[in-house]
C-alpha cells in the first residue's frame, strides 16, 4: 500500500490528468507530471512539471527516483517508456494492457480472439489488403491504427476504390477497415480494478457524439436493465483478459438491439466526468486508489446526471473560425441550479478542443436531462 505524502507520477498532462492531480492531492499525496507542454492543464496544479517528452531518459529517472507509482492519463504514450520506469517502480496500467489499447489492429484481435462482440473488419496494410476486402464489409471506416482519436485519422468509404484513395491520404499507416453498423445509440462502461482483480463498474453511461466529438453523457443510461448489466459484463470481463490495473473505459455500439463493442481506453474517459459529481466516488479516485494499491471504493450513483462538454467553439463569436475570440458568458451556466461547471485551464481554444464540461445533477432522469439541454443551448452550442 502506497501512503500519504507519497509523490505519484502522471504521464500526461491533459484534462484527466488535471482531475487526477486534484484527486490525488484531496487524499494527501504529492503529484509529479511528466508532459512537454509548457501549458499542461495538469502541469498547472501539480507539485512538479517535467516539461520533457515521454522518451527522455533524463526525466524519466527524475520520475523513477521521486515518485513511489506512476500512472497514464492517455494511451499514446509509448510502451516502451513504461517498460523502462516498471524496472524500478509500479506502473499502472502496465505497458501490455496499454498497448492493445492504443493499436487497433491489436484492439480488433484481442476482441476477436477473446470471444467480444465485434463488428466485421480487416486489417489493411497494402493496397492488396484494400483489394481482398469482402464487399459485404462496405459502406465502411477506414480508421488508422494508431494515434487517432475524436474523429481524427477516420474516414468514410462507401467502395474499395474510396477506400483505397482514404489509405493513400494517410500515407500507407496501417489502418483498420470496420463496416458501418446501423446504429441505435452508443454507451460506455467506466470501471476500476485493483490488482487483487477486484472491480468496481460505474453505471453504464450513454452517449451522444458530433463531429466524432463526445457531445453530451446521460448517466444511468437509458437502456434496459439488462443491456447495461450486460455492458458491465463485458467490460470487467475486458478488465480479466487485460490483467488491467486502473480506471479502464469501454465504449460499445448498440446495433439492433446488440451490444458490439467499439474501443477500449486504458485510463479515465471523458464519459466518466459525470463520477466527480453524480458517484460517492469519482473514477479519478479510484484510479489513485488502484495506483496506489488502496481498497476500491463504491462506484454508486447517487444522483441523476448529464454531462455536456465544452468544446472551443464556444469561445468564437458565432461558433465559427473566423468569429472575434472572447470568453463564454459562464454566469448563464452558474444561474442553473444543480449545474457543476468544470473548465481545464487551457492556454488557448481551438475547434474541437475540449476546455471543460458542465454536469447537471438531480433526483429526476427526465428533469436533469432537460435542464442540461436547455443549459447546453442557452451556452450557444448549435446541434450540427
Amino acid at each position: 500500500m502506497i501512503l500519504p505524502p507519497a509523490t505519484l507520477g502522471m504521464l500526461g498532462g491533459g484534462q484527466l490528468g488535471r482531475f487526477f492531480v486534484a484527486a490525488a492531492h484531496e487524499m494527501g499525496y504529492k503529484v509529479w507530471v511528466l508532459d512537454p507542454d509548457p501549458h499542461s492543464p495538469a502541469g498547472l496544479i501539480a507539485d512538479r512539471h517535467l516539461k520533457a517528452g515521454y522518451d527522455d531518459f533524463a526525466a524519466l529517472d527524475a520520475l523513477a527516483d521521486a515518485c513511489a507509482a506512476v500512472t497514464t492519463e492517455f494511451e499514446n504514450v509509448p510502451s516502451d517508456t513504461l517498460d523502462y520506469l516498471a524496472k524500478f517502480i509500479p506502473v499502472r496500467p502496465g505497458a501490455a494492457a496499454v498497448a492493445v489499447c492504443q493499436n487497433r489492429i491489436v484492439e480488433k484481435r484481442f476482441l476477436r480472439d477473446n470471444g467480444l462482440p465485434h463488428g466485421p473488419f480487416a486489417v489493411i496494410t497494402s493496397d492488396a489488403d484494400v483489394a481482398a476486402a469482402a464487399d459485404s464489409l462496405f459502406p465502411a471506416i477506414l480508421k488508422v491504427a494508431r494515434f487517432g482519436y475524436d474523429g481524427k485519422g477516420q474516414a468514410r468509404v462507401a467502395n474499395a476504390a474510396e477506400a483505397l484513395h482514404a489509405f493513400h491520404q494517410f500515407k500507407g499507416e496501417p489502418c483498420v477497415l470496420e463496416q458501418m453498423l446501423t446504429l441505435d445509440y452508443e454507451v460506455s462502461v467506466v470501471l476500476a480494478r485493483d490488482e487483487s482483480g477486484a472491480v468496481k463498474c460505474f453505471p453504464t453511461v450513454e452517449n451522444r457524439h458530433t463531429g466524432g466529438i463526445l457531445d453530451v453523457s446521460i448517466a444511468p443510461a437509458r437502456a434496459s436493465a439488462c443491456l447495461r448489466d450486460s455492458a458491465q459484463e463485458y467490460a470487467e470481463h475486458i478488465a480479466g483478459r487485460l490483467g488491467f490495473v486502473g480506471t479502464l473505459a469501454v465504449e460499445f455500439f448498440v446495433s439492433r438491439g446488440e451490444l458490439i463493442v467499439n474501443e477500449m481506453a486504458p485510463r479515465p474517459h471523458n464519459s466518466g466526468h459525470h463520477t466527480i459529481d453524480a458517484c460517492v466516488t469519482s473514477q479519478y479516485e479510484q484510479q489513485v486508489r488502484a495506483l496506489c494499491g488502496l481498497p476500491l471504493d463504491e462506484a454508486r450513483q447517487h444522483s441523476a446526471s448529464v454531462m455536456v462538454n465544452l468544446l472551443g467553439e464556444l469561445w468564437f463569436e458565432g461558433g465559427e473560425p473566423q468569429g472575434r475570440y472572447r470568453e463564454p458568458d459562464w454566469s448563464i451556466l452558474h444561474a442553473v441550479p444543480g449545474l457543476k461547471l468544470h473548465l481545464y485551464g487551457k492556454h488557448h481554444a481551438r475547434h474541437g478542443r475540449k476546455m471543460g464540461h458542465f454536469t447537471v445533477i438531480g433526483a429526476e432522469p427526465a428533469d436533469v436531462l432537460e435542464k442540461a439541454l436547455a443549459a447546453r443551448a442557452a451556452i450557444g452550442i448549435r446541434d450540427e
